[in-house]
C-alpha cells in the first residue's frame, strides 16, 4: 500500500504533467534534496523547468505564487515548516484570498500552498506547532488536510485544480504512513461511508450502536482510530469516526447524522483547545441544539511545543486522553 508522501509525491508529478500551468517553487526543494521532507524528491529532475527553488522568504514566495495565479498559472508553493506560514499571512488573508471579491469577480487566483505542520518529531517550540487554526474562517481561502483514509493525490489533485487559494496542511507523521482500508486494516469491523460533498467526509461506522461520536482530522486520526479500537475490544464502547479532509469551509450534516443518534461529542486535533477547531465543531453542534448534547474537546495543552519528548507527549494529545474523554462521558 502507497504512503502518504508516495501518493503527494505522485500528485504533483501528474499535475505538472497534465498541465502545463503548474509550478512549484520552495526552498531547498531541488534535487538531490528534494524538500525537508522529501515530498519534491525526483520532481525537478522529471520537470527541471517547472520547480524553482527560492531564497528563504516566505512572505515573497507566496507573493510572487499570487501573481502568477493572476496571470494564469497554477502555482504550488511549498513551506519547509508550517510554523513558518505565519510569515505568508499577510500574503493569504490580506491579499490572496481577497482578490477575487475586490476585483467582483473577475481575476481568480488559483494557488496551493503545502506545509507540513505538527509535532512529535522533538523539533522543538518553532518547529513543532499545529497552527492551522490560524487560517481557519478566513473568507475566500480553503484550508485542507490530508489523512490516510481517503487518498492525498486525490485531494492534492482538486486542491490544485480549485479557482481559489488554498492551504494544504500536511502533519509530518503521515508521510510514512500507509493508506488504511477498512476491511483490510484494524478497521475490519467499520463500515465506511463518504458524503457526496467535492472533498468528502470519511465517516466509518462502527459494528454495533454507536454510543459517541468523534470528530477529527489529519494526524489525529491515527489517534482516534487506535481509541475507537481500544474503546470497542476493552470497554464494549462503540463509537463514530468522523474524518475531515476540508477544515474550513466545512459540512456538518455527516457530524450531525452521527450526533442525533449518539447525543455525545469529542473532538480531536493536535493544535491548543483554546479557540481550536473543535470550539468550532462544537459550538455548531449546540447551536443545532442535539438534545442532552454532551462533549469534550482532546487537543494540545497552551504551551509552546516542548522539545523533550516526555514533555512533549505530555503536551500533545494522546489516545490516552481520547480513552479517558470517551470514558468520562459514557458515565454520564
Amino acid at each position: 500500500m502507497a504512503t502518504v508522501l508516495e501518493r503527494l509525491n505522485l500528485a504533483l508529478c501528474q499535475a505538472i504533467e497534465k498541465d502545463d500551468r503548474v509550478y512549484v517553487l520552495g526552498e531547498d526543494i531541488l534535487d538531490p534534496y528534494g524538500g525537508a521532507f522529501k515530498v519534491m524528491q525526483g520532481i525537478s529532475t522529471k520537470y527541471p523547468d517547472r520547480v524553482l527553488t527560492t531564497p528563504i522568504s516566505e512572505a515573497a514566495i507566496t507573493g510572487i505564487a499570487a501573481g502568477m495565479a493572476l496571470r494564469g498559472l497554477r502555482p504550488v508553493v511549498e513551506i519547509m515548516f508550517g510554523d513558518f506560514i505565519t510569515l505568508t499571512a499577510d500574503q493569504l488573508i490580506n491579499h490572496a484570498s481577497k482578490f477575487r471579491w475586490m476585483y467582483n469577480d473577475q481575476v481568480r487566483v488559483p494557488m496551493v500552498v503545502r506545509t507540513p505542520m505538527g509535532g512529535r518529531r522533538g523539533y522543538g517550540p518553532t518547529h513543532s506547532q499545529a497552527i492551522e487554526k490560524l487560517f481557519l474562517g478566513v473568507p475566500g481561502l480553503k484550508v485542507l488536510a490530508p489523512n490516510t483514509l481517503s487518498d492525498p493525490a486525490i485531494l492534492l489533485a482538486a486542491a490544485i485544480a480549485d479557482d481559489d487559494p488554498v492551504l494544504f496542511v500536511e502533519h509530518k507523521l503521515l508521510y510514512p504512513c500507509s493508506l488504511l482500508q477498512p476491511g483490510k486494516s484494524d478497521l475490519i469491523d467499520f463500515q465506511m461511508e463518504q458524503s457526496e460533498a467535492d472533498i468528502p467526509i470519511s465517516s466509518l461506522r462502527p459494528p454495533g450502536q454507536a454510543k459517541i461520536t468523534i470528530a477529527c482530522y489529519g494526524y489525529s486520526f491515527e489517534l482516534v482510530r487506535k481509541a475507537a479500537i481500544d474503546l470497542l475490544y476493552g470497554h464494549e464502547i462503540f463509537v463514530d469516526m468522523i474524518v475531515y479532509s476540508q477544515l474550513s469551509p466545512f459540512d456538518m450534516t455527516p457530524l450531525y447524522a452521527s450526533l442525533t443518534r449518539t447525543h455525545k461529542l469529542i473532538t480531536v486535533e493536535e493544535g491548543g483547545v483554546t479557540l481550536g477547531w473543535g470550539a468550532e465543531i462544537t459550538a455548531r453542534a449546540a447551536e443545532y441544539e442535539i438534545p442532552g448534547l454532551r462533549s469534550r474537546r482532546v487537543a494540545a495543552l497552551d504551551l509552546p511545543v516542548a522539545t523533550a519528548k516526555p514533555l512533549e507527549d505530555a503536551i500533545l494529545p494522546s489516545v490516552e486522553d481520547i480513552v479517558k474523554a470517551a470514558l468520562e462521558l459514557s458515565e454520564r
